[in-house]
């Protein structure tokens, strides 16, 4: 078992560089207190983090609409890919077609730009997804329900527009397939189990997460 999330901290990069990860101590034992006490600020789309319907449906569901099982995956798909272009489908779907795996219930897709993280390329040119791949899963594989990969949005910096509606499309509160970005998938090349812990922060449209997969 590994941890396929990052720590959170105040390097932590968040999409086009907009947002930051702030903590403070409040009472600090160094400066006579009883105890230690830490306050953070911070968006909820930061790390490795979980996109709820929310997010982007006004009638979206949100954490407190999913039961403890949800989050536990026994069928896990991951491919690694090399991309063409920011905006990603034909790659993955070239490697889904040689996939019999009618049980998926994740995807994780590794681009490898996780090990350029601490670039400004990785939140400035990150890969993205294009929205009709939402449609090739639903039709090809109807179990999966959560979507994970190692750039740091589903939407491409380049390519917003598109960015925009792959999120509507996935996070459609009819038979949403859940958007996890930012996973740790350096050194990876297979996965049996995936486990993901999201903070239950009730009716946000997005979760920091602890993920975990057995290799």
């Amino acid at each position: 078992m590994r941890y396929l999330s990052y720590i959170l901290d105040r390097e932590t990069p968040t999409y086009g560089d907009r947002n930051r990860f702030e903590i403070e101590k409040r009472s600090s034992i160094a400066r006579g207190d009883i105890a230690n006490d830490s306050y953070i600020s911070t968006t909820v789309h930061i790390g490795t983090h979980i996109d709820m319907p929310f997010h982007f449906h006004q009638n979206g569901e949100t954490v407190e609409d999913f039961p403890a099982d949800f989050w536990f995956f026994e069928n896990p798909i991951f491919i690694e890919i090399e991309p063409k272009s920011l905006l990603i489908f034909d790659e993955v779907v070239e490697q889904l077609e040689r996939i019999d795996n009618s049980k998926a219930d994740i995807l994780i897709v590794k681009t490898g730009i996780c090990y350029r993280r601490e670039s400004e390329e990785f939140w400035s040119r990150n890969y993205g997804f294009s929205a009709k791949l939402y449609d090739y899963l639903v039709e090809n594989f109807p179990y999966i329900r959560v979507i994970g990969f190692d750039s740091i949005s589903i939407s491409s910096f380049q390519n917003r527009l598109e960015g925009r509606e792959a999120h509507k499309r996935f996070l459609n509160p009819e038979k949403p397939i859940l958007i996890l970005e930012d996973m740790d998938l350096r050194g990876l090349n297979s996965l049996r189990k995936v486990i993901v812990a999201p903070t239950r922060i009730g009716e946000s449209d997005g979760l920091p997460c602890t993920v975990f997969g057995e290799v």
